[in-house]
C-alpha cells in the first residue's frame, strides 16, 4: 500500500512538473519571438546617431504617408517616421517589461523609446502636446488620438516603475485631449487639432481608457467621471445597435463614417472592462462580453490551413488595430476567465510566426502569408510585439 502511495506520489509530481513545463515554454514562446521581432525591428528601422527610426523597411526617401489630415504635409516626403508609427514602439517595450518585468527594458524605454519621442513634443503651441512629426521641422498637425496612445502609455509606465514624471507627462497629455473636447455634438473629442470636421471613435473610446486608467493611478474621481463620460457619449452617437461595434466617426453635420475598425470596438470593450472593474456595475460587464463577441465573428474568419489544421484566423488589416483590440480581450479576460478570444489570438500568432514573416524576421500584413508585402511599415511589427509581449504575460493553459 505504501508502495503504491508512493507511485501515485510520483507520477503526480511528474505530471504537475510537465504542467508548468509546458506553461513555461508556451509564455516563453511568446517573449521570445517578441524579444527577435524587436531586435528586427530596431536592425532594420534605426536611424544612425539617433533615436529615431524610419517609417518603412526598406526605406523611402520619397515615401508619402495617406493617413495625416493636413495636405500639405502628406506631400512631403520624411525622413523619420511619424510620430504614430513610432509611439507603437512605446507601447511594445511596456508590453514587454509588464510581462517581463526586466529591468532591461525599463532601461530601453529610459534610453532609446522615450529620447525619441521627446523629438515630437512641441512646446510652440498651448498646451503642449506631441505633433505628429518631429518638432525641429515646421509645425505639423497634432491629432488628439496620437496623443491618446501615448497618454495611456505613459499611464501604464507609471503604474508599473512608479517614477512621477510619466504620471505627470500623462496628466499634461490629458490637458491636450480635454482642449479637444466641446458641446458640439453634445460632447466627445475631435480627431486633428487643426482640421475640426468630425469626432472619432479613435478619440473618444481610448480617451475614456485613458481617463479610467489616470483614475486607477490617481483615484482622482474627476477622472472617472471624465472616463464614463467619454464612454457613454461615444456609446450613444458610434455604436452600431445591430452588431454592438463600433462606427469610425460622426462629422458635425452628424453623417456617420460607417467604418468599422478593429481598435475601436476593442477600446471600448477595454473601457467596459474598466468601468466594470471600478464600479462593479453589470452594464458595463455585459457591454464588454457584448462587444467581444461582436469583434471575433467580425474580425476572424474560419481558415484551413494547407496541411488541413482549421481553426479562426485573424483577417487581414492593420495590425496594430488588431493589437489595439487585443487589449481590449486581456481586459475582459482579467474578470471572466473566458479563455476562447485569447486562444484564437495565440493560434493565429503562432501561424503568423511560420507563415508570414520574411527572411528580416519582419512581419505581412496578411496573417496566413498568402500576400506578401515588399513595404513593411514600422507599426506592423511595433504592433506583432506588442501581442506577443502581451500573451506572454497569460497563463491560458
Amino acid at each position: 500500500m505504501k508502495a503504491l502511495r508512493f507511485l501515485l506520489i510520483i507520477v503526480c509530481a511528474y505530471f504537475l512538473a510537465s504542467c508548468v513545463s509546458t506553461k513555461q515554454a508556451d509564455s516563453n514562446s511568446n517573449l521570445e519571438r517578441a524579444r527577435q521581432t524587436l531586435d528586427s525591428l530596431y536592425l532594420n528601422y534605426s536611424v544612425s546617431n539617433s533615436h529615431l527610426l524610419r517609417e518603412n523597411y526598406p526605406f523611402n526617401e520619397q515615401y508619402k504617408v495617406t493617413y495625416l489630415a493636413s495636405e500639405n504635409q502628406t506631400n512631403m516626403p520624411n525622413q523619420f517616421s511619424y510620430l504614430w508609427p513610432y509611439s507603437g514602439t512605446f507601447s511594445a517595450v511596456n508590453a514587454l517589461l509588464e510581462s517581463t518585468e526586466n529591468k532591461k527594458y525599463k532601461k530601453l524605454l529610459e534610453n532609446k523609446v522615450l529620447p525619441g519621442l521627446e523629438e515630437y513634443f512641441d512646446t510652440r503651441r498651448e498646451p503642449f502636446a506631441y505633433s505628429s512629426y518631429i518638432s525641429s521641422q515646421p509645425l505639423s498637425d497634432r491629432f488628439y488620438d496620437d496623443n491618446v496612445w501615448l497618454g495611456i502609455d505613459f499611464t501604464d509606465s507609471y503604474r508599473m516603475t512608479g517614477k512621477q514624471a510619466y504620471l505627470e507627462k500623462a496628466k499634461l497629455i490629458w490637458k491636450f485631449i480635454l482642449s479637444g473636447k466641446d458641446d458640439v455634438l453634445g460632447g466627445g473629442i475631435y480627431w486633428c487639432e487643426q482640421k475640426k470636421e468630425s469626432k472619432n471613435t479613435c478619440s473618444n473610446a481610448p480617451g475614456a481608457v485613458f481617463a479610467l486608467k489616470l483614475f486607477q493611478a490617481t483615484q482622482d474621481d474627476a477622472y472617472l467621471k471624465q472616463g464614463k463620460d467619454l464612454y457613454e457619449w461615444t456609446k450613444k452617437n458610434l455604436e452600431d445597435p445591430k452588431d454592438h461595434l463600433y462606427f469610425d466617426n460622426i462629422a458635425l453635420n452628424k453623417k456617420i463614417g460607417r467604418a468599422k475598425f478593429a481598435y475601436n470596438s476593442g477600446q471600448m470593450m477595454q473601457a467596459a472592462a474598466l468601468l466594470y472593474q471600478i464600479t462593479k456595475q453589470r452594464n458595463y460587464l455585459e457591454d464588454a462580453q457584448n462587444i467581444a463577441e461582436a469583434c471575433h465573428k467580425h474580425f476572424f474568419t474560419h481558415f484551413t490551413s494547407p496541411n488541413g489544421q482549421t481553426f479562426q484566423l485573424l483577417k487581414k488589416g492593420n495590425i496594430w488595430f488588431t493589437a489595439v483590440m487585443l487589449r481590449g480581450f486581456i481586459e475582459l479576460y482579467q474578470i471572466d476567465h473566458n479563455k476562447t478570444y485569447l486562444t484564437d489570438f495565440q493560434k493565429s500568432l503562432d501561424y503568423a510566426w511560420h507563415h508570414a514573416r520574411d527572411e528580416r524576421g519582419l512581419f505581412h500584413t496578411d496573417w496566413s502569408g498568402t500576400d506578401k508585402n515588399e513595404k513593411k511599415w514600422l507599426l506592423t511589427q511595433a504592433a506583432f510585439i506588442e501581442m506577443y509581449g502581451r500573451l506572454g504575460g497569460i497563463d491560458l493553459q
